[in-house]
């Protein structure tokens, strides 16, 4: 699944708090994004569409949570970027996602494994 620029930073948000708000979600984005917090809802709304997050009424208020899993995407997202932009090919030094601020060390593993296994897969 591709995602956009734009739905990152509300996925990076979600992945870190769990379930949140469209109003939580834009006060945690809201620091590097300077849009509306009807972009936001905007955004949300074709985010569940797509089927990357779930929406749920909790006491009145609709709270959002990721259905996307943070290190496959990653993992995804970084493989995209370093073959079709980059064009490096064959495998990444895990060392790379060393001092992440949204990866934690197990985490880090796990997308260390997944991008093996993908050059792997690749070299089949």
């Amino acid at each position: 699944m591709k995602i956009s620029p734009s739905e990152l930073p509300l996925l990076k948000a979600l992945w870190s708090k769990g379930e949140l708000s469209a109003r939580e979600i834009h006060e945690q984005v809201s620091v590097s994004k300077s849009w509306s917090f009807s972009t936001t809802r905007k955004t949300l709304e074709r985010m569940v569409g797509k089927d990357m997050v779930t929406m749920r009424e909790f006491h009145g208020v609709r709270v959002y949570t990721a259905q996307v899993e943070k290190v496959s995407t990653l993992a995804s997202m970084t493989r995209d970027f370093i073959s079709r932009v980059l064009e490096v090919k064959g495998p990444l030094p895990g060392s790379m996602f060393t001092g992440s601020e949204i990866l934690e060390p197990d985490e880090i593993k796990e997308l260390e494994k997944l991008m093996k296994d993908f050059d792997e897969g690749e070299r089949s």
